[in-house]
């Protein structure tokens, strides 16, 4: 099926928001260039890839689609300053802001998992922003060195190539109100992974604003971005239950970040133990349809843009439909570009009950 027309320019775009799409770096070598030349064709304006432990390095990816593309952003979301150097996270960024001509952002978050591989994560918020501090110096030729509580810099220290650009944006992946001032005082965007939740904008907003404040700019220079599984499919039915399996397995995470979703201890409780048991699907079955909504978007065409446009409405930056996508993540891909875009980018969808 073809896409809708695409603007080259990002003037183009609608103001109000950007469309994304979210990749898990689990794929072979050709499929995301075909995956990313398909979503540039459709319109989208953002490609991402998880930085998930035990994935690819997303570095692969991205250098992949950044040849395939001409358009689009693209960036990790998110990497992390405890199992990669801030000197390798800038030669990263730098490397796919050369080869995508200017078109990169980096993603910072404290990471997930990583006492799986035997590394501890103190600090969390201290060691994002001296990261960011050591990365952009390096960017910029900043040889006046830097002494941190974590990391420090020598004086005369500086990358041995040229950037192509000293500052390529930077978002922040974070739930909590510590994170989020961070990104309120640094950051271009915050991420809320795993949330459709148009209830979490104002939140965030609100949480945001404290270090907006203390950065001297306005909260709203700070975009908000919301992302979550996205299963699509014409039978929606099968679409939800699908989802409803992938959000089993992160609801015991996600249900205790969000502090307005009020989801029932003891669900969350016996959805973790099936997820434990191996029980994947009886676990997602215990899923009611106003839970999996707020942390998936899943259903037909009209179902996702629908909550798409919730958030939108809400004042989002940035929606980005994730991993899987649809039954298959290229006709996942298609779906969302072909049916879900083209209601985005024309009059605001209704809310469906």
């Amino acid at each position: 099926m073809a896409c809708p027309a695409a603007g080259n320019d990002r003037e183009d775009r609608p103001a109000r928001a950007e469309i994304g799409l979210g990749l898990q770096s689990d794929k072979p070598a050709g499929t995301y260039a075909r995956l990313a030349r398909r979503a540039e064709e459709c319109g989208f304006d953002v490609l991402t890839v998880f930085g998930d432990l035990m994935y690819q390095p997303p570095i692969f990816p991205l250098l992949e689609m950044a040849a395939a593309t001409e358009r689009v952003r693209l960036g990790p979301a998110c990497l992390n300053p405890y199992s990669m150097a801030p000197y390798e996270i800038a030669g990263q960024v730098a490397a796919l802001d050369l080869a995508s001509a200017g078109r990169a952002y980096l993603g910072l978050a404290r990471g997930t998992w990583l006492g799986a591989v035997g590394i501890a994560q103190p600090r969390p918020v201290v060691a994002l922003r001296e990261c960011a501090e050591v990365v952009y110096r390096l960017l910029r030729g900043d040889t006046g060195g830097f002494t941190g509580e974590v990391f420090t810099l020598a004086a005369g220290t500086a990358l041995r190539y040229r950037v192509h650009r000293p500052d390529p944006p930077l978002l922040v992946g974070a739930w909590g109100e510590r994170g989020a001032a961070l990104a309120g005082r640094i950051a271009a965007e915050i991420k809320v992974g795993g949330s459709a939740n148009p209830a979490m904008v104002p939140v965030i907003r609100e949480r945001l604003r404290a270090g907006a404040a203390r950065a001297g700019r306005p909260v709203e220079d700070v975009g908000i971005v919301l992302g979550a599984v996205t299963v699509v499919d014409r039978d929606g039915e099968a679409a939800r239950a699908h989802a409803r399996t992938e959000v089993a397995m992160y609801l015991a995470v996600v249900a205790d970040l969000d502090p307005t979703a009020g989801v029932p201890a003891d669900l969350v409780a016996r959805v973790t133990a099936l997820v434990d048991a191996g029980e994947h699907a009886a676990a997602g079955r215990l899923i009611p349809d106003d839970v999996l909504d707020m942390f998936a978007f899943a259903g037909t065409p009209e179902q996702v843009a629908a909550r798409a446009q919730a958030l939108i409405d809400a004042g989002v930056r940035r929606v980005e439909f994730g991993t899987p996508h649809g039954l298959t993540d290229g006709g996942g891909v298609d779906l969302l570009g072909t049916a879900v875009l083209p209601l985005l980018r024309r009059e605001p969808v209704e809310v469906l009950s």
